[in-house]
């Protein structure tokens, strides 16, 4: 019986271990490889909605076509009685708000109809909902050292990015399941040192391509644990 005791506490003793003595190379190569296990995101061609909900806005429901491969990029928001469009098919840009090119130049500055609110909208969707594996983009940073924290009373192997210069410059982290090293929480901070930014709690799961996306994410702030909103995927 005492050696029983014994192994159990060396294999408790190893496990934790392991989780803290990973790189953050390692972390990033098993929650890749549990989010994405045939590598499909680099030949990622799928559509897909997200309906994200607001206690300071109306319900915005969004259409969005990713094809990597081709460098394409859709997405048709419609909200209350507005409905925006914005294409990007290798580099040419096109917009149709509520069912029209023709748009008037206040509508522009009211709504944001403009190439560079297009790409914006395609680098958040193609971002968001490539994590992982987006953190093998160039110019991203991966912190060598990773941590072993407690975030609302759960335990998480915590990576840190950041990036190159010409990238961003905000800090993330990404909080990973120690067990299976799904991706269950990532926070950012414009600036650390102020607790500013947010961070967002991620549950259940949708197939998607072979790819396990989160199903819902919800926003808060960091400062104050304000609620943002949610975003669900369909």
């Amino acid at each position: 019986m005492k050696n029983y005791f014994i192994i159990l506490f060396l294999l408790i003793t190893n496990a934790f271990v392991f989780g803290q003595n990973l790189t953050g190379e390692e972390l990033l190569a098993k929650a890749i490889a549990y989010h994405d296990p045939q590598n499909n995101w680099d030949t990622f061609n799928a559509a897909f909605n997200v309906e994200m909900e607001s206690p300071k806005s109306s319900k915005r429901t969004t259409e969005i076509k990713i094809n990597l491969p081709e460098e394409y990029f859709y997405s048709k928001a419609i909200k209350d009685t507005l409905t925006t469009e914005f294409t990007l098919d290798k580099g040419s840009c096109s917009i149709v708000f509520c069912g029209t090119k023709d748009f008037s130049e206040a509508q522009v500055k009211e709504y944001g109809l403009n190439c560079e609110r297009a790409s914006m909208y395609k680098n958040y969707y193609t971002y968001l909902y490539g994590l992982p594996m987006k953190l093998k983009d160039a110019g991203t940073i991966i912190h060598e050292n990773v941590e072993r924290k407690s975030f609302k009373g759960k335990e998480y192997l915590v990576l840190k990015v950041t990036y190159d210069k010409t990238v961003g410059g905000d800090i993330w982290y990404f909080y990973f399941n120690p067990k299976t090293f799904a991706m269950e929480v990532y926070q950012f901070f414009h600036d650390e040192s102020k607790n500013d930014g947010e961070y967002i709690l991620l549950s259940e799961e949708e197939i998607i391509q072979g790819i396990k996306m989160p199903k819902i994410r919800k926003w808060y702030y960091n400062t104050d644990d304000g609620y943002l909103g949610t975003d669900t995927l369909k």
